[in-house]
């Protein structure tokens, strides 16, 4: 199984961690429905209660050990070392303005790119937004170390860049405009699929 996209596999989480929530649920009702009543619970029954937590564990743990490679991004981050960037844009950001390398960054589909943002002043964040509003990606930004990210878009789309951390009261152009959100920054071209960008 692997995601194209993060929104596939959001998808698949809440659907995971439902089934998993539930039956953490479920246990501590088991817990309390036990407390309530006026016999004891012999000890041969605690023996299903350690077997029920050591699901939980061995479940929660190894969902994450099965799945960690199917998320889209996990191998490029294990082997970025080894990875050049097909281009590199380069960030600033001061109070709570971004200096921008372009008007509209026009990325080809299956490129490697690097977003490299540097703040001034306070912690920021870089965070891409789909039409919709649900996020792409988002790295923090701190003020004076090296704030990048790799990405590899797969779908054709426009995103939006907004700041994904509270700096402080956002400043406002004339038009009241917000300065920290750049409306369709990021246009993807020549994928065969649209939206749902991982």
């Amino acid at each position: 199984m692997t995601f194209k996209s993060s929104l596939e596999l959001l998808a698949f989480h809440n659907v995971a961690y439902s089934i998993y929530a539930f039956i953490i649920i479920s246990i501590i009702a088991w817990f309390g429905y036990n407390l309530t009543r006026k016999e004891k619970v012999k000890s041969v029954v605690r023996i299903p209660f350690y077997t029920y937590i050591a699901f939980l564990v061995a479940g929660g743990v190894g969902h994450h050990i099965f799945t960690y490679n199917t998320i889209p991004w996990v191998s490029q981050d294990i082997t970025r070392d080894e990875i050049k960037p097909d281009a590199t844009y380069n960030f600033e950001i001061t109070k709570h303005k971004w200096k921008l390398p372009a008007k509209q960054i026009v990325i080809q589909c299956g490129q490697k790119v690097l977003f490299n943002v540097k703040s001034n002043d306070l912690v920021y964040g870089f965070g891409l937004f789909r039409q919709d509003g649900s996020m792409v990606m988002q790295m923090q930004v701190n003020p004076g170390s090296k704030n990048d990210i790799l990405w590899t878009f797969l779908h054709n789309g426009e995103f939006d860049l907004t700041s994904t951390e509270y700096a402080g009261p956002h400043q406002y152009d004339e038009n009241g405009n917000d300065l920290m959100r750049v409306k369709k920054l990021i246009k993807v071209i020549g994928c065969k699929e649209d939206g749902g960008n991982k």
